[in-house]
């Protein structure tokens, strides 16, 4: 039984949500709600691949038709392809299926909230938010959403419920811009084909040359490699501005940092009363 299926009188504050599509996306995130208390009252599926996903991502949760689910719902989550979700929010405008008060949530990175007007128009409280990751669609998603960042998208007053909602999935919001969605899906797609590219190019040379299993033998570089340059593209942290201090000093006439008579940074840290510093975070970066 689904974490959500708490009987309404034992919930406070939870919703019933809706789930139009079960794609990769939409069940995982219907998983990390139902985890939060929320109750999931509905998913649309239509493919045999996408019904088989939503009775093993979500068991015993009906499989109903669009409208229905969006009838019973009071928070609906449209994770449908991009190309899909205009033409579903005016058709389903067109119908009167869109109720007051009713929150809509699409997961497309390039639109904003502006492709729920109709909703929006009926209505409901439009928010668009996008977790920068890549799904499988399995139950192995919801650990990665806890590391994962959300573009969010909504009107100012309803801000905060869409970051409480990306809260409550276990990720951390980010608002992005409606102007600036197109920029952040293309950094999202760039970023993604990218990495699929390389490895498989990678990966396919290996394999040229007798290697075995060429993912595994990659993998530890493919993702040391990711996260320096992860670590590069970010502002200075206070502990990578101690080492580069405590470097800087060993190289001049200072001894290695946190030795007893030197004034390397990770010793200086302790000094300024960081009591979880030992002196080995220089080594254990690696560095």
């Amino acid at each position: 039984m689904l974490p959500s299926a708490r009987p309404p009188s034992q919930r406070s504050g939870r919703l019933g949500v809706g789930i139009v599509g079960a794609g990769r996306v939409g069940p995982v995130l219907g998983l990390a709600l139902a985890g939060a208390g929320h109750a999931i009252v509905g998913v649309s599926a239509v493919s045999e691949q996408s019904r088989e996903r939503a009775e093993a991502m979500l068991p015993g949760v009906p499989v109903l038709d669009i409208p229905t689910v969006v009838e019973r719902s009071e928070l609906v989550i449209l994770a449908v392809p991009a190309a899909e979700l205009p033409s579903l929010v005016a058709g389903l405008a067109a119908t009167g299926t869109w109720q007051p008060g009713q929150i809509v949530m699409h997961t497309a990175p390039g639109f904003g909230i502006e492709v729920l007007q109709p909703a929006a128009a009926a209505g409901a409280i439009p928010l668009a938010i996008h977790p920068a990751l890549e799904f499988t669609g399995t139950s192995l998603d919801l650990a990665r959403l806890g590391e994962s960042y959300f573009a969010v998208t909504a009107p100012a007053p309803v801000l905060p419920i869409a970051q409480a909602l990306v809260v409550e999935i276990g990720g951390e919001p980010v608002v992005v811009d409606e102007g600036d969605r197109p920029a952040y899906a293309e950094a999202i797609a760039t970023a993604t084909a990218f990495s699929r590219s390389i490895v498989e190019q990678s990966t396919g040379l290996l394999k040229s040359i007798g290697v075995d299993k060429p993912g595994s033998f990659l993998s530890s570089l493919i993702r040391s490699a990711v996260d320096n340059a992860l670590t590069r593209a970010g502002a200075p942290t206070r502990l990578d501005l101690d080492v580069i201090g405590a470097l800087n000093d060993d190289a001049s006439v200072g001894p290695l940092p946190g030795s007893s008579g030197g004034s390397g940074g990770a010793r200086d840290r302790s000094a300024e009363g960081d009591p979880d510093d030992d002196g080995r975070g220089w080594f254990l970066r690696g560095e």
